[in-house]
């Protein structure tokens, strides 16, 4: 059985404890991962703290040819790290998987290379020239989920380390091996010290988040835990990038054509068998429209593959850990007890943590599949009456990271769009991310934004530079 190992100061580490980790298509055992303790974190920060000067002190340039240099790295291991992904989170090779995640690991380390952020006068006159720098915070601790395990961690190193910063990586528990082999091979091009890992569940989190040599913390996950990252940095004072998740919904507009958004909605809901942050969890239709919208995505869903990742004839696959296999069940389970109708679909392999694709319909706001965030393969289809009221609906709960309006209009969804309470919502489409587009949250799905220009300033620090004439 293989081990694998922490990464610190360019180096293997040997852990002293170990948990072992399996695939959730097959329950075959992949290997062993470490597990941390509080001194490792300590060890990891300390090593980041030490790289960090010298890192930000090289030029601008040499930072962006080294972050090219990854990119490289990536792509040349890309079907490596894929294999590993698939067998670890589960989302298969094919489709919007895998393969599909990786070419994002590339895109997402690419953009932030090629991108500058110069300084900027922002004021002067006969008597004063006023200079915005931007400057590296220090430290990044970096939490990164079980959900995207490779490209949500690219998405807090790459934007740190290309702006002066060094990075210390917990990977989620669930999903650590592919994430510390993509920061072995990261390393061969880095410099030692300015990325580093830590392994392990919340408490080494809650270690790292907390430690006083952390200058910026950057986390996606669930609010509760995001709810503790905030208190743990009242320790060290470190702002704080927050994603939080959603429960994005989907309003479909009267009279929109179902045949041609169909294909649009399904992948919307159901990319990563519906583990996204930003995928549509809950589907508003107009009663007029409920049929032809229901009959559609059923179609579809009785169409899609299911079953071991690895079998690329495959586009859907298991969820990734027991936990969330229970929750949705749960989930489903209250809908059919309320009375709900409840849609499956698919043939499930007899092993795996593998659910069928729900559509589930007779179902209203209050009910805990819509006010949930579900997370997994099951899509609340809820009537709606007048736009006005899905609008309301869409806007009722606490969350408030994605949002779509899908019409035959495009400027007509325009229009309710602005009045939907989203840190982005699409048109026609859902969970669209780019690398030059600035993502984030707003009320209870978090703070501050990744990607673009936005998100290299968010892993600095301004600093002005006033000359008096």
């Amino acid at each position: 059985m293989k081990t694998y190992t922490n990464s610190v100061n360019g180096q293997s580490v040997e852990a002293a404890d170990h948990q072992e980790i399996f695939n959730p298509a097959t329950g075959d055992s992949l290997g062993l991962a470490p597990l941390s303790t509080e001194s490792d974190v300590g060890s990891a920060v300390d090593a980041a703290r030490l790289a960090q000067p010298g890192w930000a002190t090289i030029s601008d340039q040499e930072r962006r040819d080294t972050v090219a240099r990854v990119a490289q790295v990536l792509e040349d291991n890309s079907e490596y790290l894929a294999e590993l992904i698939t067998r670890e989170q589960g989302k298969p090779l094919s489709g919007p998987g895998s393969r599909f995640e990786m070419q994002a690991c590339v895109g997402w380390t690419q953009v932030p290379a090629a991108l500058e952020l110069p300084p900027e006068i922002v004021f002067e006159d006969e008597k004063r020239k006023d200079i915005l720098h931007r400057v590296p915070l220090g430290v990044v601790a970096a939490i990164a989920p079980w959900n995207w395990p490779l490209m949500i961690a690219i998405w807090q190193i790459i934007p740190a380390i290309r702006m002066g910063n060094t990075v210390v990586l917990k990977p989620s528990e669930y999903t650590p091996i592919a994430t510390l082999e993509m920061v072995r091979l990261i390393n061969q091009v880095l410099p030692p010290g300015v990325l580093n890992t830590v392994s392990g569940d919340g408490r080494i989190g809650a270690a790292l988040t907390s430690h006083p040599g952390i200058d910026k913390i950057m986390f996606t996950g669930s609010e509760a835990t995001g709810r503790r990252i905030i208190e743990a940095s009242t320790r060290n004072l470190a702002p704080i990038t927050l994603e939080l998740g959603g429960n994005d919904a989907a309003i479909i507009l009267p009279g929109t054509d179902a045949g041609a958004i169909a294909e649009g909605l399904f992948w919307g809901a159901f990319l990563n068998m519906g583990q996204t942050c930003a995928c549509i969890k809950r589907l508003y239709v107009h009663e007029s429209d409920y049929e032809a919208v229901v009959g559609a995505l059923s179609t579809l869903a009785g169409q899609m593959p299911v079953g071991d990742g690895m079998d690329e004839s495959n586009l859907i696959g298991p969820l990734q850990n027991e936990m969330q296999y229970n929750k949705v069940k749960e989930l489903v389970a209250d809908a059919r007890a309320n009375g709900c109708e409840v849609m499956e679909f698919g043939n499930m392999p007899d092993t795996g943590y593998f659910l069928p694709l729900t559509l589930v319909g007779n179902i209203r706001d209050g009910q805990r599949l819509v006010d949930e965030e579900q997370f997994g393969p099951a899509l609340p289809v809820i009537r709606y009456q007048s736009v006005d009221e899905a609008v309301a609906s869409a806007n009722g709960l606490g969350a408030g990271l994605g949002a779509s309006v899908w019409a035959n209009d495009p400027e007509q969804a325009q229009q309710i769009a602005l009045n939907l309470e989203a840190g982005t919502v699409w048109i026609n489409q859902h969970g669209a991310i780019h690398p030059m587009v600035p993502f984030g949250g707003n009320k209870n799905s978090g703070y501050g934004v990744e990607f673009g220009l936005e998100g290299l300033k968010a892993v600095t620090q301004p600093r002005v530079i006033s000359v008096k004439k």
